[in-house]
């Protein structure tokens, strides 16, 4: 792994096109070794002192004008929207995966005994919000298993058949990071007519994504894990032929005209063009938006292609140094290039994970695996440290 021989040089890229350690830019401590990013990344400096910034302004509210209801919001959905090569007209503005999830939802119909096709141990808000709609419409879950030695693309093409209405599926399984083939899986589901719905919440950030080939009808995504920036601040993507659809709330500022303050009680039926409409209330929020500027700033400088291929190099050499360890884990070609995860006995997880906690080293438990998952201020002293603490799980079987 040659890019991983300058992890901390101060050069930004090496000659492979990976990146340099930006651990400078975190607040981490050396004796931390930190790969769960997966389930909340570290706060980037940058977008801390946003934070903090923003909680100075707010303190002095005659500083607010009525254009900052509009202006950072705009800034955010156009940033992102250039992430994903779409238009800031095709992004709203959302809370979490299980608000955009709703609105896919509420804008979907199904007769009884068509299907919704989704993939087991998903992560749990895609599975609630499809059993409502099932409860709702008469249509059938249907849980995607796959065999062994067999991917989740072909799983996933193999169950998909005229009586599939919905594909709801991650671009990785959050468990351990097994990759499906997004692009396969939406066009099979065009050809049945089915809606294709992307929850990229753990791939987004770390893996390229392009919604102008990959054609989903809505794709969703919180921003608190790969893009690194605040809770409470997602994104949706919508299709522009979804654009008309109805929204699951309605506030003030998704009508047209909502940003004369003068004419408010004009009310009008009317909305804010493209995927505004679908935007949450108070999307406005005067101390979350500063901060995920920042982060979606930073992440666009380094750009998602280097970050991907950087973090493809730290995973590589530690499933190579598990491997010597006899701990199974994916191949690279199985799975995203950012999560691996190792498969334990289920009664030996919870035990390993204190151990290695207790030694600094910080992993997620996801299904049956220790879930590993870094960012870019991760360094070949924090493998070192990950493979040692590792170590004696392996000799043991993975009891402790």
């Amino acid at each position: 792994m040659g890019g991983l021989q300058v992890l901390g040089m101060a050069t930004p890229t090496t000659p492979e096109g990976t990146l340099a350690s930006q651990r400078h830019l975190f607040e981490i401590p050396e004796d931390v070794a930190y790969f769960n990013c997966a389930s909340l990344a570290p706060q980037l400096r940058s977008v801390r002192a946003a934070g903090e910034a923003a909680l100075t302004r707010n303190a002095q509210p005659w500083r607010t004008h009525s254009s900052d209801w509009f202006a950072g919001a705009e800034e955010l959905r156009a940033l992102f929207a250039r992430l994903i090569r779409a238009t800031a007209d095709d992004i709203a503005l959302i809370p979490a995966t299980s608000y955009g999830l709703a609105v896919a939802a509420a804008n979907l119909t199904a007769r009884p005994r068509e299907r919704i096709l989704v993939i087991a141990e998903a992560y749990p808000s895609a599975v609630y919000t499809w059993r409502a709609f099932a409860r709702r419409t008469g249509a059938e879950i249907l849980t995607v298993q796959h065999e062994a030695g067999q991917g989740w693309t072909e799983a996933i093409l193999e169950a998909i058949d005229e009586r599939t209405k919905v594909v709801s599926v991650p671009n990785v399984h959050w468990t351990n990071g097994a990759r499906i083939d997004l692009e396969r899986v939406g066009q099979r589901a065009r050809e049945v007519g089915a809606a294709f719905i992307v929850d990229a919440s753990q791939s987004l950030g770390a893996m390229p994504l392009d919604v102008a080939s990959l054609r989903p009808d809505y794709l969703v995504t919180v921003g608190y894990k790969w893009l690194l920036g605040p809770f409470s601040i997602g994104y949706m993507y919508v299709d522009p032929a979804r654009h008309a659809g109805t929204p699951i709330e309605q506030n003030w500022i998704l009508r047209a005209a909502s940003d004369d303050f003068a004419r408010l009680v004009d009310y009008r039926d009317e909305y804010q063009p493209g995927a505004r409409r679908f935007d949450v209330g108070q999307r406005s929020n005067f101390t979350l938006i500063p901060m995920a500027l920042a982060a979606l700033r930073q992440v666009e400088q380094w750009s998602i292609a280097s970050i991907a291929r950087t973090l493809a190099a730290l995973t590589a050499r530690i499933a190579q140094e598990t491997r010597k360890l006899g701990l199974a884990t994916l191949s690279c070609d199985q799975r995203g290039p950012h999560i691996l995860g190792i498969e334990l006995p289920q009664e030996t997880l919870a035990p390993a994970t204190r151990t290695l906690a207790d030694k600094g080293v910080y992993v997620g438990i996801r299904g049956s695996n220790i879930r590993i998952s870094p960012h870019l201020y991760a360094t070949t002293a924090d493998i070192d440290h990950l493979i040692d603490a590792l170590t004696p799980v392996a000799r043991r079987g993975g009891s402790l």
